[in-house]
């Protein structure tokens, strides 16, 4: 084939015959553009062709699971795909609409080498994207992605015979009686349900009445102009939305699904949200008390507490710091064996034998509920109050270009470097495994890296001892990324 080109121009002859696609549409473990903008039909086709041509290449089977997250345009990129795929000589099994852990258990029950979900996860509408994984339950990490980027980009993916398309029934059905199991509830639970009108919409309801929790709905009507909110349970708004209906209901506690249901956000009955990281603290606790000895990845973003906690501490609990990002926090897990690994974004990955190790928001909607099934005298409150307490911020993403997030990270980072003190307090160490994170000699600390999905810097910070010292520490570091005059507002502020 051809190369594709950088750009075409919309609404043109060429616009719907000649592939087009950004190349900064290539991340770290995701393919992520804005449609049609940044690439076009026939690019997503050149995209599938590419992706097939890769897996030729590696010697894996030449079978893949397919599936489209709930967009309106998810269906045309996904069958554009599907073109390229059986371009190259691959048998397609599309699952249909699906989530994107629903699309890794496809892997599974089919016994596909291969899967690619379309989805632009929790983006908003305009954006699509692929993630795409050849060794299961791993998603394609930087190593995987250069190689396809080149493949596609050089024009070098090479047609087949042997294509095959299958529509295969029954998916959805199979994945939920995998997540529920024969566990049903001992206690009574009312739970607020919250999926922005995205793709959980069409899994999370049923899947908390199998388990035999009362439902409060919240946005659980299929509608991807989504109405009401991007479905983010990162974002302030959705939780904040969360909150309202906590406290209007009298729920025990809420749980909010991303676009593509890998991520999982929690409010507790108070209407106090609790990060994705305080969350995975509390899960570790419960869960290190089942499996003492048990070794927990965690990313850069993450509370210290993994690594601080007294109870973690006693159950025998080894913490490891890792790289922010689905791919990378998976893979990790599977290195070390750890039992799960969990990232403040709210993607959690549970381990055999809980999970099978990849994100999904919906299994850890089943651990929840399990884990308050097992304290029934807590309220979720009791086990937030229950940790040591901390002050952070949420995750917030001042602008920088694609194109330079990542040298304006580099001279951030160098900087960073050389400060002896933050927020007042003498620096400890600076650990420069994905970014900077710069801890101080009290445990408490403050993060800068460059986002792998969208075009900004992602800013977080902690403090062991008061909203104060918070302040004080994300007033320095903000100090040290102005320095720096491309790099925008934040999205969000505390």
């Amino acid at each position: 084939m051809t190369k594709p080109l950088p750009k075409v121009t919309p609404n043109t002859w060429e616009f719907l015959r000649d592939p087009m696609i950004a190349p900064t549409g290539f991340r770290e473990y995701d393919a992520r553009w804005q449609y049609p903008e940044a690439i076009n039909l026939p690019g997503i086709t050149a995209l599938g062709l590419g992706l097939g041509t890769q897996m030729q290449q590696r010697g894996i089977e030449p079978v893949i699971a397919v599936g489209n997250d709930y967009r309106d345009y998810s269906l045309s990129i996904k069958n554009a795909l599907i073109l390229g795929l059986m371009q190259a000589g691959i048998h397609v099994k599309d699952i249909g609409p699906c989530l994107s852990p629903m699309a890794y258990f496809a892997q599974f029950h089919l016994d596909a080498p291969a899967v690619a979900m379309v989805t632009a996860s929790h983006n908003p509408n305009g954006w699509t994207g692929v993630k795409m994984g050849f060794e299961r339950p791993l998603t394609h990490g930087p190593d995987e992605m250069a190689e396809l980027r080149d493949i596609v980009l050089e024009g070098r993916g090479e047609q087949r015979d042997g294509g095959k398309y299958e529509f295969v029934d029954g998916v959805r059905e199979a994945y939920l009686d995998d997540l529920v199991g024969d566990f049903k509830m001992t206690r009574k639970l009312k739970v607020v349900c919250a999926t922005g009108n995205g793709t959980a919409a069409a899994f999370a309801p049923e899947l908390f009445s199998r388990l035999g929790v009362e439902v409060v709905d919240s946005h659980n009507t299929l509608d991807y102009t989504f109405p009401h909110y991007n479905p983010n349970p990162e974002a302030m708004e959705m939780l904040h939305d969360m909150s309202d209906s906590v406290k209007a209901s009298g729920a025990d506690f809420a749980l909010g699904f991303d676009g593509d249901g890998d991520r999982c956000g929690v409010v507790d009955d108070e209407g106090e949200e609790i990060f994705a990281d305080k969350m995975g603290v509390i899960m570790a606790r419960d869960l290190s008390a089942i499996y003492p000895n048990s070794t927990f990845v965690a990313d850069v973003k993450s509370t210290g507490l993994y690594a601080s906690d007294p109870v973690l501490q006693a159950n025998g609990v080894t913490a490891d710091y890792w790289k922010t990002g689905h791919s990378h926090m998976k893979r990790r897990v599977k290195q070390l064996g750890a039992l799960a690994g969990f990232e403040k974004s709210g993607h959690y990955f549970l381990a055999e034998p809980i999970g099978r190790g990849y994100d999904c928001g919906m299994r850890v909607a089943v651990e929840v509920c399990k884990l308050m099934d097992r304290n029934p005298d807590m309220k979720m409150s009791d086990l937030r109050r229950a940790l040591p307490h901390t002050y952070s911020t949420p995750t917030m993403s001042p602008y920088a270009s694609d194109e330079d997030k990542y040298d304006i990270l580099d001279r951030i980072v160098a900087k960073l470097k050389d400060v002896s003190e933050l927020g007042g307090r003498p620096v400890k160490e600076v650990v420069a495994v994905n970014g900077a994170r710069v801890i101080l000699d009290n445990g408490s600390w403050g993060l800068v890296r460059a986002s792998s999905n969208t075009p900004n810097l992602v800013v977080v910070c902690e403090s062991s001892e008061s909203e104060e010292e918070l302040r004080a520490i994300f007033a320095d570091l903000d100090a040290v990324i102005r320095t720096e005059p491309e790099v925008g507002a934040y999205d969000q502020t505390f």
